[in-house]
């Protein structure tokens, strides 16, 4: 639920949430004549920014010195060449990409390996959205009939789905515990932080603290619920995604605080169990962060249909807790004018507003380092920035700590991109070649940029775009299955191909959405692309369609054919 829906719409949710949408500035400066892992600058007009040979030739040569134990020790009388505060799944992507470097590695957990994504999001939450999916189908007497198909009542054992979800999120953390120790990364339990250049602490409550030195250390803290004030949690009638992924009950009504991924997920993990649901959303509008024609197509597949209402253009100002017999009581006040508009009785609230850095107590102060709303300042390249702006050596900060982009898969590119640069490889990941999902049913995903987003920047820059659509009615896979709901958008340079944005709601578009988020990573142009072949029948003909709908006016501009191969 969370690779995308803990993500995204996390930091602009909370400021949302709180009356004050406010958004981070667009830290990323591609390098030139850098490696890239992401976007191509020409397609953003991104600015470039030079390193300098000497520069360069320093961070070679201080990888050279990192490596040259192969792992066998710390090298330069570094206990470690690295030390990762924070094990989820940013944290153990950039631990395993370091041992296949060679270096020395480290991470400290003062709580769980797997952090958020495994323990309390991405997971579980697939777990319960497996069950809604195909009780969702079980319960649709149309579709079944359609497909020549006879079930009699579907029905649920709510502690198993609980169990089920509790089950596989124990399981992803054993392997992911297992992955490390196997590799010889030494796991460090305690809470981690930063006492000075190059030296961490950690220990547990009640027991001597330890002190340990490492050439580069990463911050990969991850995030927590953001909870507006106001809002009373007591963890069972209100309750914020961390308690609702338990599951330990299904409210006959519930409302939503906030109409995000997380929102949008867990609505139809209720709705499929039978509960009713209330939307409660600041903006004027349900799930502001999709593209406009998702949105209105989300509308109305996934809210309409369903035992859904809402209110939008509004805060909830204060939500008590169910007691002594009374219902959940939420006070609904204008998002513009602040006046009281109405009270909301409901048996349950889940606050789904966004998630906020977890960077407490790690001893920035130590390092002259101030938080920004709780992220950690970072450069394109995730170091950390001073108080000063001025970078702190062999410091970095990735995922939800540093707020580019709360996604899991993103967190994990960052630490992977960090590791790559202290190894001696430049490496800089541009966040608009990275996809995200909701796994609603039908899901949708995106990458790159929103209609909107992308004529603002063209006004901005001097350029055209144009827009092509596909929908699921027009494929036979999605036909065969009687999921012809779904849309397939792209926005795109008409005149040099560069694909600006991509966006699908329909069957399985968490996973069609990576031909599209590779070939924009890897600079692919529509007029290349739409010569490569699907197999037919299959839903990737979606994008294939999508590709070959794209008109391409510029001059000169010719496709790349390979060679056939001799058989």
């Amino acid at each position: 639920m969370y690779s995308a829906a803990m993500s995204l719409s996390a930091a602009s949710s909370a400021a949302v949430a709180s009356g004050a949408a406010s958004s981070r500035p667009n830290a990323m400066r591609p390098a030139a004549g850098l490696r890239f892992c992401g976007l191509r600058r020409e397609a953003f007009g991104l600015r470039s920014v030079r390193s300098s040979p000497q520069a360069v030739a320093a961070r070679r040569s201080v990888a050279a010195a990192a490596t040259a134990g192969n792992g066998a020790a710390g090298s330069g009388g570094f206990d470690y060449d690295l030390v990762i505060i924070g094990a989820g799944v940013g944290g153990h992507g950039a631990a395993l990409h370091a041992v296949e470097k060679g270096l020395k590695t480290a991470i400290i957990e003062g709580d769980v390996v797997g952090g958020t994504c495994v323990n309390r999001g991405c997971v579980p939450s697939k777990a319960l959205l497996a069950v809604s999916g195909r009780m969702r189908e079980l319960q649709d007497e149309h579709h079944m009939k359609s497909l020549g198909l006879q079930v009699s009542a579907a029905g649920y054992d709510r502690q198993a789905v609980a169990d089920h979800a509790n089950n596989l999120a124990s399981k992803i953390r054993s392997n992911l515990t297992n992955s490390m120790k196997a590799l010889g990364v030494d796991i460090l339990t305690g809470i981690g932080t930063i006492v000075g250049k190059q030296k961490a602490r950690y220990g547990k409550v009640g027991f001597p603290d330890n002190e340990i030195t490492a050439r580069n250390i990463i911050i990969a803290t991850g995030s927590i619920p953001f909870v507006p004030k106001g809002i009373e949690i007591d963890g069972k009638t209100v309750f914020t995604s961390d308690h609702a992924l338990k599951l330990e009950s299904v409210p006959d009504w519930i409302a939503i605080v906030g109409s995000g991924y997380i929102g949008l997920e867990f609505s139809d993990v209720y709705t499929a169990l039978g509960s009713e649901v209330t939307f409660v959303e600041a903006l004027d509008q349900l799930m502001p962060g999709f593209d406009p024609d998702i949105g209105k197509l989300a509308q109305r597949v996934l809210i309409n249909p369903r035992k859904i209402d809402y209110h939008t253009g509004v805060f909830a100002s204060k939500i008590t807790p169910a007691k002594d017999g009374k219902p959940v009581l939420i006070e609904l006040i204008d998002a513009k004018t602040k006046e009281h508009k109405e009270t909301l009785e409901v048996d349950a609230a889940l606050i789904a507003t966004g998630r906020a850095p977890f960077t407490k107590g790690l001893g920035l102060e130590n390092i002259n380092v101030v938080t920004q709303r709780g992220f950690v300042p970072v450069d394109e390249r995730m170091q950390v920035m001073d108080a000063d702006g001025n970078v702190v050596p062999n410091l970095y900060c990735i995922g939800d700590a540093n707020g580019k982009l709360m996604l899991a898969h993103a967190a994990s590119a960052q630490g992977i991109s960090v590791v790559e640069q202290i190894s001696g490889r430049e490496n800089i990941l541009n966040h608009l070649s990275i996809p995200a999902a909701c796994f609603t049913h039908p899901e949708i995903s995106m990458v790159g940029l929103t209609e909107p987003q992308a004529r603002e920047k063209a006004d901005k820059e001097g350029f055209e775009i144009s827009v092509v659509k596909t929908s699921f009615k027009a494929n036979t896979k999605a036909l065969a299955e009687n999921e012809g709901d779904g849309l397939a958008k792209m926005i795109y340079r008409p005149d040099t191909g560069e694909i600006l944005g991509v966006h699908i709601l329909g069957l399985h578009a968490a996973d069609l959405i990576h031909e599209a988020s590779n070939a924009i990573a890897l600079g692919t142009r529509v007029q290349d692309i739409k010569f490569a072949v699907h197999a037919h029948p299959t839903l990737s003909e979606v994008l294939d369609e999508l590709f070959k709908a794209a008109k391409v006016n510029a001059a000169g501009v010719s496709h790349s054919v390979n060679e056939p191969v001799a058989a």
